[in-house]
């Protein structure tokens, strides 16, 4: 570990041989990976070894020379390391992970003793149902082994009706088996069956003792038998019985004491003293502007909040009237835009307003004006798409993503608006440079400095999103104009399908009565409109 940087090889003397999880971040502080391990020592070690770095991986190769720190949380087990993993990569979105970045939660097994006949079911949502929860569980098919054995324990339904009647009777095979004590057909009573349940839930809230010595005994009599797949059948419950009764920490919500966490106060605190605020900035708006080639410019806007994401207020903006790739003019155009629009709605200069937390990550809404002319890609239906939300207040401080000339460009149209007294600054990627209206000479903060971490998570953040968006109009377009090969369209036709459908990837699933429904269209170009789309499908 030659080449590995001084700080590095000391934080990795200090890393315990304990199960935990670790995040690797880059110069920018920028958590790039999030991972877990059985042995943090060895686990996180493997990242710096010369062999690693010269690997066929390219990817891996990547990762590992974008590395300029790690931090690491220890927990008590394995199952605990999973849980905390998924819920940080859902959490800050690393570009190098894969798994679980969508929205999907681990298992919860749920049962509501209020049913006319309670069974247990699996579900991947807690709500406010009245319902008892257990887990959540990192071991879906050791939940699944566990529940089985459970049922066949407690002679519990396992049929989907809420309330099986005769008719369901008939076909149930777990009645027939007689892992089901039948309470649809009055076997027993709804009393006797919810002891039966009752049971079960205080076995799956750890009480399993007994029957995990029970287990122990039938497969050391089973082996001392020779009945050895009997003896595998039960040493398999037995290891499904632990993974799942294990105990382990929910992480309801990610602890954000975590070293890898920025003390946001702190960081906050000093932005403020930095900038001259008269408190720290508790809400941050950040713009970027994202263009190729002058087609399908447009901007972003985040918001922060305490320090993390408010992906809730979250817009993207579609430039109208720039001509020409003109980061000047564009910048205007969207602050301009941005705050007429707050000013409209009597948002109140104090920005102390309680917003929303928000969703993990939402689609960020437009900024609710026309998208456009008709030939313009489908403009996003805001009054479909946009939830009721309270109206966020003015920021504590603007940020944007440029020098003197974006950030002075952003100044003319807030003194327009009678809004100078918001603090506004730019941040210059080169050289991480900060400018502030009125002075000459730019900030230059140090590296390490949390105050410009901060920023930058902002500034980086806008300049994802407005990427984002630049690729999402430009594969819609892209998409679109399929139709401009089908003959005798034109562009009045193109939009009412357009307006009706959203995208041609809805109009492909459409019938033809549909489509023929659309104004300008008839049976006859319908049919021949889906056959044109089947042939390119």
């Amino acid at each position: 570990m030659a080449d590995v940087a001084d700080h590095l090889r000391k934080k990795l003397g200090t890393l315990p041989h304990k199960p935990g999880i670790y995040l690797m971040r880059d110069r920018f502080g920028t958590v790039i990976y999030v991972g877990k391990a059985r042995d943090l020592r060895k686990r996180v070690s493997h990242y710096f070894q010369p062999s690693r770095r010269m690997g066929w991986d390219l990817k891996l190769k990547a990762l590992t020379d974008a590395i300029h720190d790690f931090d690491f949380h220890v927990v008590r087990s394995e199952p605990e390391s999973l849980l905390l993993e998924g819920k940080l990569i859902k959490e800050f979105h690393p570009r190098y992970n894969i798994s679980f970045r969508d929205d999907k939660q681990f298992l919860l097994l749920k049962v509501n003793l209020e049913d006319p006949i309670p069974r247990f079911t699996l579900t991947r949502l807690k709500q406010d149902d009245g319902a008892r929860y257990f887990g959540p569980f990192p071991n879906s098919s050791a939940l699944r082994g566990t529940l089985a054995l459970v049922r066949r324990q407690y002679h519990l339904r396992g049929c989907r009706p809420l309330t099986p009647g005769e008719r369901d009777y008939k076909h149930c095979l777990y009645a027939h088996l007689k892992y089901c004590t039948a309470p649809c057909i009055g076997n027993v009573s709804r009393d006797e069956y919810l002891q039966q349940v009752t049971a079960a839930a205080d076995f799956l809230a750890g009480e399993c003792d007994e029957m995990r010595t029970q287990l122990a005994e039938e497969m050391k009599k089973a082996s001392a038998a020779q009945e050895y797949e009997r003896a595998a059948e039960l040493r398999d419950l037995l290891a499904d019985l632990r993974r799942t009764t294990e105990k382990v920490n929910r992480f309801d919500r990610v602890p954000y004491s975590l070293p890898f966490a920025l003390d946001a106060e702190r960081d906050l605190a000093e932005l403020g003293r930095l900038l001259n605020l008269a408190a720290p900035p508790r809400r941050i708006e950040g713009f970027d502007i994202s263009n190729i080639s002058s087609t399908f410019k447009v901007a972003s806007l985040v918001s922060f909040r305490d320090g993390r994401p408010d992906r809730a207020n979250y817009r993207k903006f579609k430039i109208k009237t720039v001509e020409g790739q003109d980061d000047f003019a564009s910048v205007a155009e969207v602050v301009r835009r941005r705050y007429t629009r707050l000013l409209k709605e009597g948002a109140a200069p104090s920005p102390d307003d309680p917003g929303p937390a928000g969703p993990p990550e939402p689609r960020a809404q437009t900024d609710g004006e026309p998208t456009g002319s008709p030939t313009d890609p489908a403009p996003l239906a805001e009054t479909e798409t946009k939830p009721i939300r309270p109206k966020p207040g003015l920021p504590d401080l603007i940020l944007i993503d440029g020098g003197k000339g974006q950030l002075g460009a952003a100044c003319g149209e807030l003194a327009k608006l009678g809004l100078t007294h918001l603090p506004i600054i730019g941040l210059a990627k080169e050289f991480e440079e900060i400018y502030r209206p009125g002075e000459k000479e730019p900030l230059r903060l140090p590296a390490e400095s949390g105050a410009l971490k901060l920023l930058q998570r902002v500034r980086d953040e806008s300049h994802r999103l407005a990427n984002t968006y630049n690729a999402e109009l430009r594969l819609r377009k892209i998409s679109e104009s399929l139709l401009d090969e089908f003959p005798g369209i034109g562009e009045r036709r193109k939009s009412a399908l357009l307006k009706e459908f959203g995208s041609v990837q809805r109009l492909r699933l459409a019938t033809v009565e549909q489509i023929a429904e659309v104004p300008g269209f008839g049976g006859k170009a319908a049919a021949e409109l889906k056959a044109f789309l089947e042939a390119r499908s």
